[in-house]
């Protein structure tokens, strides 16, 4: 039987059965209803993967029909589950054979989703590794936006915090940040670590005025056009600019506890900047306690996959 057609510019979730990506695949079903988009639920086929648990051997010991009707089974269940929270939204169901890093990314390619939803852990330590890695090889190569869930539900009114720092990249996840907390009519905290500014903040200030006045107002200056351009295109959404002396990657995380979401770019300017706050973007990827999104540059998502298939 042909698969029906799936269709574009939804909310892609991950799932694989664990009770981390059924989370992910329950955040999904909630912002694709608030998005007013439908959902699609995609669960990668891996035959022969290895079972975690005391005496387990192998999913080859059980035959691989009667392993993928398992995978069918649990697929179904949490389709009803999503359709359950989200009655008027439409949702769909696929399992392509293969790894989620290959069928994830195909997908995405094929449907130019408008968000790729997964969960934080899978079943077990083995399995919290392997999909782990399939974080952050979907947050190195998605051109999409990609929310790992991590934690408990938020609170009513939890605020949006997002890492800016006035890179293109930094713009993209502000301007998500934004109408994502619109969406839910909460606030956000746009947080730049003065310390993660560029070189020329310092070279170019005033002798003896290298300090936060100096760069508070540089960073001002950065970005304010930016937020403020946003501001007067979500005007009911309050943004609070926090400049702070402390590492990002320890900014965000603290500001994370009771947040809805924390936003963060894959980098910053430049290819030095590219590794340092790809390792931000990592630190809060694994360690945040409530969901988070990342934001690739567009074109360094093209030039990776590229780099992938040449």
């Amino acid at each position: 039987m042909t698969e029906p057609e799936l269709p574009r510019q939804a909310v892609l979730a991950c799932f694989d059965g664990s009770e981390g990506s059924t989370s992910a695949v329950r955040w999904a079903a909630n912002e694709a209803r608030a998005r007013g988009k439908p959902l699609i639920v995609v669960q990668s086929f891996e035959w022969a993967m290895p079972l975690v648990g005391p005496g387990a051997t192998s999913t080859s010991a059980y035959g691989e029909d009667t392993v993928r009707e398992f995978a069918a089974d649990q697929l179904a269940e949490v389709e009803q589950e999503a359709r359950g929270l989200a009655p008027r939204t439409a949702v769909h169901t696929t399992m392509p054979d293969g790894r989620p890093e290959d069928t994830v990314p195909k997908l995405a390619e094929e449907l130019d989703p408008v968000l790729v939803v997964l969960g934080a852990s899978g079943r077990g330590a083995v399995a919290r590794v392997l999909l782990g890695s399939t974080a952050a090889e979907l947050a190195r190569t998605l051109r999409h936006p990609l929310v790992v869930v991590r934690g408990e539900p938020a609170p009513e009114g939890a605020p949006v915090v997002v890492g800016v720092d006035g890179a293109g990249t930094s713009e993209r996840a502000l301007e998500f940040a934004v109408d994502f907390a619109e969406r839910h009519g909460v606030g956000v905290r746009a947080v730049h670590a003065w310390s993660d500014w560029p070189l020329d903040v310092f070279a170019t200030a005033p002798p003896g005025q290298v300090g936060m006045d100096h760069v508070d107002n540089t960073t001002q200056e950065l970005a304010r056009k930016r937020v403020e351009a946003l501001r007067g295109r979500h005007a009911g959404t309050p943004v609070d600019w926090e400049p702070v002396t402390e590492p990002a990657a320890g900014a965000l995380l603290d500001r994370a506890e009771g947040a809805s979401l924390v936003v963060v770019g894959s980098h910053g300017r430049g290819a030095l900047g590219r590794a340092l706050l790809g390792s931000v973007s990592h630190a809060v990827l694994y360690h945040a306690p409530c969901p988070v999104a990342v934001l690739r540059d567009t074109h360094d998502a093209h030039d990776a996959h590229e780099e992938d298939t040449s």
